[in-house]
């Protein structure tokens, strides 16, 4: 038996600060992510991050940056066993945009909150995806990088 790919598109959104921003899930014992989600049937990884983050994030618009990297890995989706393949692409977005009143779908998410690099080098919680703290580090020392970077884990 096959497992079922799951495609999703996530956004890592930096403020001026240069602080990314997570949201807070119960499930698999609680972890913080980027945005973002699967894919609907014909939607392509650009127009489905538009969409997460309107419906995560209340945010209509924004100015949509480069696919910076790319994860494969098998998971529990759902309590289902998937292949999920994400790509990530970076935004920026002020604090201030960020309207979770305007959210039409949280899909669980407890809390937001803007983390710096230090609290991400320091926390004891579970952050996904791994290696995020040095992609961003990568990211604001050298820009975007040419190729997308591969994560795992």
């Amino acid at each position: 038996m096959t497992t079922p790919l799951r495609e999703a598109a996530r956004v890592v959104a930096l403020d001026d600060a240069g602080r990314v921003l997570l949201l807070a899930y119960d499930e698999a014992g609680g972890f913080w992510a980027t945005p973002g989600g699967s894919l609907d049937p014909g939607e392509d990884y650009e127009s489905a991050v538009r969409r997460e983050v309107r419906e995560e994030l209340g945010i209509d618009d924004i100015a949509l940056g480069p696919q910076i990297a790319v994860r494969d890995l098998h998971h529990l989706v759902g309590g289902r066993p998937a292949h999920q393949v994400e790509r990530y692409f970076l935004a920026r977005i002020a604090p201030s945009a960020v309207d979770p009143d305007r959210a039409t779908q949280p899909d669980g998410i407890r809390a937001r909150r803007w983390w710096t690099l230090a609290d991400l080098h320091v926390t004891d919680q579970t952050v996904y995806p791994v290696g995020l703290a040095e992609l961003i580090t990568g990211v604001l020392t050298q820009g975007p990088p040419q190729r997308p970077v591969v994560l795992t884990g």
